[in-house]
């Protein structure tokens, strides 16, 4: 198992820890971090099955999808040949909600979950200088002038190897596909309103990580954690 050291000027800064792999019912394989307490997939969850074998209904038209009140999937612009490998999958709330998304031994995370990484991961804030700089990766993403955001000096990011990319959102009613490569958005497991649920959202031009009721016909990525 491979550990990065780090060091804060003469504070001492656990490092995060790499070096194990998880593979979903599909065989799709995913790399893994500690951060703290917790241990994240560094990869956005690609599974077209649930993990007891059944098939996630994948849905390709756009007035389908914004109708659904059911368990649902999509690839970015409906292209997994771009997408699945770098980005994942964009699923809707009602897949979360089954329990059964992630791998045997794992679960979509909770906000509560969330909350925990973002405190967990400040430790970082001496090298990357921002929370959302600590979690983003150092690729793909549209580059800002601001400074503290994601996309200032890209260089900096992933301090915590927590890799977040921007895979952008379906959640555009004039669109339908939205934002990649400016914007990652995740579902948490945790539900706001009869109708929405808390998603956490991270921008190019944006230091922090924002948090908002989304409608749970929506799709967005999915990070799983371990039990």
């Amino acid at each position: 198992m491979l550990v990065l050291a780090v060091s804060a000027g003469c504070n001492s800064v656990n490092p995060p820890v790499f070096g194990s792999t998880v593979k979903d019912i599909d065989g799709n394989e995913y790399h893994t971090v500690t951060i703290g307490n917790q241990t994240w997939m560094m990869e956005n969850l690609k599974t077209t099955h649930y993990q007891d074998g059944t098939a996630i209904p994948m849905v390709a038209d756009s007035a389908a999808w914004r109708n659904m009140k059911a368990p649902g999937y999509c690839w970015y612009k409906n292209d997994s040949t771009t997408n699945k490998a770098v980005y994942g999958a964009l699923y809707n709330w009602y897949a979360v909600s089954t329990g059964k998304l992630a791998p045997a031994g794992w679960h979509v995370a909770t906000d509560a979950e969330w909350s925990t990484l973002e405190n967990n991961a400040t430790v970082y804030l001496y090298s990357s200088g921002s929370l959302s700089k600590i979690l983003a990766s150092k690729t793909n993403w549209l580059k800002s002038l601001n400074i503290g955001a994601i996309g200032n000096n890209l260089t900096v990011n992933n301090s915590s190897g927590f890799t977040a990319l921007p895979g952008g959102t379906r959640e555009n009613y004039i669109r339908s596909f939205n934002s990649r490569d400016s914007t990652g958005a995740w579902w948490s497991s945790t539900l706001a309103t009869d109708t929405t649920s808390i998603g956490l959202l991270m921008r190019c031009d944006y230091s922090s990580v924002e948090r908002y009721d989304k409608l749970k016909w929506k799709g967005f990525s999915v990070r799983c954690i371990k039990d």
